[in-house]
């Protein structure tokens, strides 16, 4: 068969794959929750190293089996850097803002990474931005608006930094597809958890905090159903285009309501809720005509 008509075959699973993305979300959101409630206990700087640890444990076995004989040199080390660095900083940003926002509010904030994609496409690789991606940024940016909502003092600290991660996590992201030009994706992934690690330990000179009894089990399940969310969400873009698949990774807004509304009693008022669908709105529309212009 046709390379290219294969590919197209194991990709029309919208059903599958959609239930695999919607399954990715409703594990984010156990991990903010997770994270929240660990945050209660413990400074940022040691949630965010058991966060790399704990992957860094799963993904080195599987990288020396599966990849063995890879080679790690690599021609452009500073894009490893800015991705890494980017990374990290979206996670502090986000555990953070879990730490000092309600949970819905947090997770909504970070996923407007599609909507920032656009913007640094369109000034670090001179993408163009269709029309109606310029549209989809300006209904985000209204959504946040309502959620943050700005008054006279502008914007709260603890909603810029959660919006901070959706920024980072965007150029993190635009770097990943700035570096899959030359670099296989297992190079990067392992950059990644070794800078990612590395990064997050040194906080710890000052930061440590010894973990005991539930609290290391919750980060331990932190580390684990991070693993098993991206794994979910990995495989089922894999099996329909972003366009299908996409918007069901807003469903961690869903959840992470539930959950925040469950465990710490949060509610959701009105311009909250309309500015969180609008948020969520245009990163469909974002992801929709990303998948668009993204040839196999």
């Amino acid at each position: 068969m046709d390379p290219l008509a294969l590919y197209a075959a194991r990709r029309n699973r919208p059903v599958a794959g959609g239930l695999l993305v919607l399954t990715s979300a409703l594990l984010f959101a156990g991990v903010g929750a997770l994270v929240k409630a660990a945050s209660a206990e413990l400074p940022t700087e040691v949630v965010v190293f058991f966060r790399n640890a704990v992957a860094m444990a799963f993904i080195m076995p599987w990288l020396a089996i599966r990849h063995r004989g890879m080679s790690l040199k690599t021609s452009c080390l500073h894009l490893h850097l800015l991705r890494s660095t980017a990374g990290v900083g979206a996670m502090y940003s986000f555990f953070i803002a879990l730490k000092l926002l309600r949970l819905a509010d947090a997770m909504l904030l970070c996923y407007t990474l599609p909507i920032f994609i656009p913007i640094i496409e369109r000034f670090w690789l001179k993408e163009p931005v269709s029309r109606q991606t310029k549209i989809a940024v300006i209904v985000g940016f209204l959504g946040i608006a309502l959620v943050l909502k700005p008054g006279l003092d502008l914007f709260q600290a603890a909603g810029l930094v959660g919006l901070a991660s959706g920024l980072l996590a965007a150029l993190a992201i635009v770097g990943i597809r700035r570096m899959t030009v030359t670099e296989p994706v297992v190079r990067i992934v392992f950059y990644f958890t070794v800078f990612g690690t590395l990064v997050s330990a040194v906080p710890l000179a000052w930061a440590w905090k010894n973990p005991e009894g539930p609290l290391l089990w919750m980060l331990c399940a932190m580390g684990v159903l991070a693993i098993m969310a991206q794994t979910c969400l990995t495989k089922g873009y894999s099996l329909a285009p972003a366009g299908q698949v996409g918007p069901f990774s807003y469903g961690n807004v869903v959840f992470a309501a539930l959950m925040g509304w469950v465990f710490w009693g949060e509610t959701l008022d009105t311009l909250t809720l309309v500015g969180a669908v609008l948020t969520c709105f245009a990163g469909i529309i974002a992801t929709y005509r990303s998948e668009r212009h993204t040839k196999p």
